[in-house]
């Protein structure tokens, strides 16, 4: 199985909803640094699983819609809490919809909100 990477960090901003989380309710901001895997069996005819620079021109695209943005007014989070969970979720669909890798796999996005907390998604193609 082979395995390509990238990651980008960035500020976005939320708060939560739906519970008492204290200081958690009050828009507040997070360093996120997203970890990208992709894995598979399959390369391309370059000899790539996925070709890095359109990995991370995908994640740039992504990145930057969320970039110091509220993520509860953004409407990918519409009804819901936007917590670490569903954020990785969402970037996840997202890259695989403007990427294409070969053959059968799966990608992965790791959310880090601060150096000791992640939570990850992983959607098989």
């Amino acid at each position: 199985m082979y395995t390509v990477a990238v990651t980008r960090d960035f500020i976005a901003n939320h708060y939560l909803i739906g519970g008492d989380w204290g200081n958690e309710n009050k828009p507040h901001a997070h360093h996120y640094v997203a970890e990208v895997g992709i894995e598979g069996k399959q390369l391309d005819q370059h000899g790539y699983l996925v070709d890095i620079v359109a990995i991370e021109a995908g994640l740039d695209e992504i990145v930057g819609r969320f970039r110091d943005a509220l993520l509860n007014d953004q409407p990918e989070f519409a009804g819901l809490n936007p917590s670490i969970e569903h954020f990785s979720r969402i970037i996840t669909e997202q890259l695989l919809a403007v990427i294409k890798p070969p053959g059968t796999g799966a990608l992965r996005v790791k959310l880090w909100e601060n150096d000791t907390c992640w939570a990850a998604f992983r959607q098989e193609f």
